[in-house]
């Protein structure tokens, strides 16, 4: 286990979003937190990010044989949010490498480490051009290298793909699916989206009620998910109809 929330709940002027919230996730694991606008999905990855802290529970994070407390403590996680958020007067490899030099890395040597994944985030030949030259599916790829390399243990990615249009959405799943293989990353994907949660995920999380609570989880069967039919399996058609059960019950 590399991530677990326990027992995490969270009030805003007197409401309470989040009622005793518990999740884990395992090395080289996607989950999917899946539910409604506004369910409180950003809430709680605020509170894994330590952007919040929890009224109660806490957030747990691998470190070496241990599990360490880093509840409302920032900087420990990686989080990238709907937007992209690259400056568009800083060019691809700066904006890239920016995590490292926020970490101390001098800019030439930040450069370096950033530019030595380009090729296998697929944005090679970027490095020294514009954010506003990139298409969206490029931009993404860029924003996804910058959050990696601001922590190579956890990403906590909100709606990343949502602004991509349906033909590069199928793309980027389709070459996400490959990095997170190769890469063993280890990923919390808050997503509105039913078919995008069944693609990408190991688990899904269903997030639902106010306060928000996990109604029901469901594992994914690996098998087959890489293939350009899997979508119209009857088995990626049967999670999809629990999943709407649980959602619409």
């Amino acid at each position: 286990m590399i991530l677990k929330a326990e027992n995490i709940t969270k009030e805003y002027d007197g409401v309470k979003v989040l009622d005793d919230i518990s999740l884990s996730l395992e090395k080289g694991e996607l989950v999917s937190i899946l539910g409604a606008s506004g369910v409180g999905k950003t809430t709680l990855f605020n509170v894994i990010a330590g952007l919040r802290k929890p009224d109660n529970g806490r957030i747990l994070l691998e470190d070496g044989t241990v599990m360490r407390d880093i509840t409302g403590k920032s900087g420990e996680i990686a989080y990238m949010l709907q937007k992209d958020l690259l400056l568009e007067h800083k060019t691809v490899i700066d904006n890239v490498a920016l995590p490292l030099m926020i970490k101390g890395e001098r800019k030439k040597t930040a450069r370096e480490k950033a530019a030595m994944w380009f090729m296998r985030f697929g944005i090679e030949g970027t490095e020294n051009k514009y954010p506003s030259a990139l298409s969206g599916g490029m931009r993404q790829r860029a924003a996804l290298l910058r959050t990696y390399l601001f922590s190579e243990k956890v990403c906590l990615l909100d709606e990343p793909f949502s602004a991509l249009d349906a033909i590069t959405k199928t793309d980027m799943y389709e070459w996400y699916l490959n990095v997170l293989d190769e890469m063993n990353l280890s990923v919390l994907l808050i997503t509105h989206d039913i078919d995008e949660a069944i693609l990408l995920s190991d688990r899904i999380l269903v997030l639902k009620g106010t306060p928000a609570v996990i109604e029901a989880e469901f594992a994914i069967n690996h098998e087959g998910k890489k293939s350009v039919d899997f979508a119209l399996s009857e088995r990626f058609v049967d999670y999809k109809k629990k999943i709407k059960e649980v959602l619409a019950g």
